[in-house]
This record gives C-alpha cells, sequence and structure tokens, in this order.
C-alpha cells in the first residue's frame, strides 16, 4: 500500500479490486461487527449533514462509534458551514482535529472542495450527482443472497424510473466497477449524463461488464438478477409531487414488470420508498424483497470503507486482517 491519501467522492474512486476488497470487508463487518477498530481512542470522524437523513445518520454514527471512534456528528444549522464559511476553510479547520469527514450534501463540487484541502479521507455520503455508500451496501446485498462478492461479476442489475438522479449515476459506475451488466431505464428528459454513461462504458468493458440505457422498462428488466428503484420526487420536491411523477407511471416496479426479471430477482430501493408510487406493496414488502438488508449493510459497507481509506492513508493492511 502506498501512504497516499484516498477519498470516496464517486463510485470509481476505486478500481474492480479495491472494490471487491472493501466488499468483502464489508461481510467481515456483517458477521462481527467489531472486525475491526481503526478509530480507537476515540479518534473523532466529522459526518456533515446539510439534508436530512435516516438511514445515512444512523449507520455511520453507529458505524464510527463501532469503529472505536467519535462521530461529530455537524448540522448544517448548527455550523459555519450553514452561514457561508468557505468550504475550503471548514476543510483546514476539520483535518486538524478529524480523521475523516462523511458529508451529505448539495453539488458535487462541495465534497470535492472539501477533499481537495482535506489531510484526512472524505467520503460523499449522498451528492446530487452520486450515492456511492449507498450503491456499496446494495452490492454487498446482493453478494449476500447470490454465492459472495466473486459472484458479482456476470450478474444483471437494472435500475428503473428517474435515471437522471445520483442513484442512476452510481449503478452505472458501481455496477460497471464490478463487472456486472447495468441496464438503466427512464423516460426522455430523464436520463443519466452522456459522460457518466460512456465512463460507465469504459468500466465496463475492462472489467467484462456491460452498460445498457433505454426508455424501455420491460428491455432493462429482462432476466435482470436485480431489480432497483428510487423515489420519483428528490428531496424538497415533494410539494411538486402530481406534477412531477407523471413522467414516471410507467416506470413504476410492480408484479407484471418484476415478472420479466428472472424468477429469484432480486428487489431493493435505497428508501424511504412511497408504496403505491415508485413501487407497489406488493413488490417491496414480498418475498423478492431485500431492502432491510440493504438497509442494515449501509451500516457495514460504510465501516468498511473507512476502514479501508485509513488503512491505506496510514499503510497498514493489518487493519483489512484477510480478505481471501
Amino acid at each position: 500500500m502506498a501512504h497516499e491519501l484516498r477519498h470516496m467522492l464517486r463510485d470509481d474512486d476505486v478500481n474492480h479490486e479495491e472494490q471487491k476488497q472493501i466488499l468483502k470487508l464489508a461481510e467481515k463487518f456483517r458477521l462481527n461487527r467489531f472486525y475491526a477498530r481503526p478509530f480507537e481512542g476515540p479518534q473523532a470522524v466529522a459526518v456533515i449533514f446539510d439534508k436530512p437523513s435516516t438511514r445515512t445518520r444512523s449507520s455511520f454514527s453507529i458505524g464510527v462509534a463501532e469503529l472505536g471512534g467519535y462521530p461529530l456528528v455537524i448540522d448544517k444549522s448548527s455550523s459555519q458551514l450553514g452561514r457561508g464559511e468557505p468550504v475550503a476553510d471548514t476543510a483546514r479547520v476539520l483535518t486538524r482535529m478529524a480523521y475523516g469527514i462523511v458529508w451529505r450534501t448539495f453539488g458535487q463540487d462541495r465534497v470535492e472542495e472539501m477533499a481537495k484541502y482535506a489531510t484526512c479521507p472524505v467520503v460523499n455520503a449522498l451528492t446530487d450527482q452520486f450515492h456511492p455508500c449507498q450503491v456499496l451496501a446494495d452490492l454487498q446485498t446482493i453478494a449476500m443472497h447470490r454465492g459472495g462478492v466473486d459472484a458479482l461479476a456476470g450478474q444483471t442489475i437494472a435500475y428503473v424510473g428517474d435515471a437522471a438522479n445520483n442513484m442512476a449515476n452510481s449503478y452505472l459506475l458501481g455496477g460497471a466497477t464490478a463487472g456486472m451488466n447495468v441496464r438503466v431505464s427512464g423516460p426522455q428528459g430523464y436520463l443519466p449524463d452522456p459522460q457518466i454513461v460512456a465512463d460507465a462504458k469504459r468500466i465496463a468493458e475492462a472489467n467484462g461488464g456491460s452498460v445498457l440505457v433505454t426508455t424501455d422498462p420491460k428491455e432493462a428488466v429482462a432476466d435482470a438478477d436485480c431489480v432497483f428503484t428510487d423515489t420519483w420526487v428528490s428531496m424538497g420536491e415533494e410539494a411538486e409531487y402530481a406534477i412531477r411523477s407523471k413522467p414516471f407511471w410507467n416506470y413504476q416496479v410492480n408484479d407484471e414488470l418484476m415478472s420479466y426479471a428472472k424468477p429469484d430477482a432480486l428487489f431493493q430501493h435505497c428508501l424511504p420508498a412511497y408504496r403505491g408510487k415508485e413501487v407497489t406493496s406488493s413488490v417491496i414488502d414480498g418475498p423478492q424483497s431485500v431492502v432491510w438488508d440493504e438497509a442494515e449493510n449501509r451500516l457495514h459497507a460504510q465501516k468498511a470503507l473507512l476502514t479501508w481509506l485509513i488503512a491505506w492513508q496510514r499503510e497498514d493492511p493489518s487493519l483489512l486482517g484477510e480478505l481471501a
């Protein structure tokens, strides 16, 4: 391991083998929540929230504590960031005190600015463009049910709904990194950024996977091993639900759409879910749904990611244990 600062700002900040290491480490944490304690001391990790959160706040707060550290949870309303302090200044201050920075914010440029000035690992806990921690947990969930991390390559995953959002972007990059066949489907006007698609195709080709972007949800779901969706309306847009949801009704994940996937296909949703809208109750509460495993795996995957990043920085592979 080189002595080098690494961050997780988007899903392709790690390569195929590094992603596998993190996912195998996540499984170690699932089986033993105190598998490693790299922040023993306790050493503080700053966990900053510019957006509301349930799973991210819970999983990072509990996770840092279980890693032996102190989660310094900072809300936008209670920090100078919320009053316009430059990101660079906040980074310079926090990295003299904390051993890691986790940030749930808006623009991708904000976490990139934080990483530019930080002297500790920075983790994107959600931006408008990417949600890499969620996709690590989602891949871990597939691995749990499909024979382990080494079985991920070659699996087909399908995401349907608002394909112009952060989850679609992260499935493209994260799934391609894993060597999967990634399919993304949404209506015209709600498809992913062509540059992200191009990046995903390049990564997929290198890892034996493929990428398909289509407006036909049935084409995306056909013979898929796992089907994903997300809310059609992002945070802060709930008042416009009736208008904003109109283009997406043909992309609802219901029993009919799931019938095009493999008979044992898994269903995942990053939550919160709106039953009767992007997904029916019969699917999310049905036998193919693994959403609660998925939610729990946020804890394990994020602990693995933080441990992997700090092991890299400290040139201490012993923190990872045996990942074979």
